[in-house]
């Protein structure tokens, strides 16, 4: 499993030039399965998410979780993580989950995320998506539950 995160002023994710899901601040999550994620990646992703400090306290450390800071969490689907670009110029996209797998794990994922208090939006799971936010900072990171 592999997330992007990145810190948000604001975000919003369109599907047909309708706003589907939208925060004000906290993290947009771009979430990747691989056919090989388990119940365990997932809780361990969750629990790694929701406590990531990278937002800055008083003294302007980043010493602070979403949660902390009264954030919430988008939540985008994104399948395109598990693209190897390594041999010719097209993308393989062979260690990207099937659709019906990462469905139900991406579902999990975000359960996990609000069963530790957090408010999730979503995108919708296969549909062609606008992802709109602000980064702020910028922060942005990678974390790979297979690290």
């Amino acid at each position: 499993m592999k997330v992007v995160v990145q810190r948000s002023k604001e975000a919003a994710v369109l599907v047909d030039g309708e706003t589907v899901g939208s925060i004000a601040k906290g993290l947009v999550l771009l979430v990747g399965m691989t056919h090989e994620d388990t119940e365990t990646d997932i809780r361990w992703m969750a629990d790694k998410v929701a406590g990531l400090r990278i937002f800055e306290d008083e003294s302007g450390k980043m010493n602070l979780s979403v949660a902390e800071i009264g954030g919430a969490i988008l939540s985008v689907s994104q399948f395109t993580l598990y693209g190897d670009c390594r041999k010719g110029r097209r993308p393989n996209f062979m260690a990207a989950a099937r659709p019906e797998q990462a469905s139900a794990q991406y579902d999990a994922f975000n359960e996990a995320l609000r069963a530790a208090g957090l408010t999730v939006a979503t995108g919708r799971f296969g549909a062609m998506m606008d992802v709109n936010f602000t980064n702020w900072g910028p922060v942005t990171l990678i974390v790979d539950s297979k690290a």
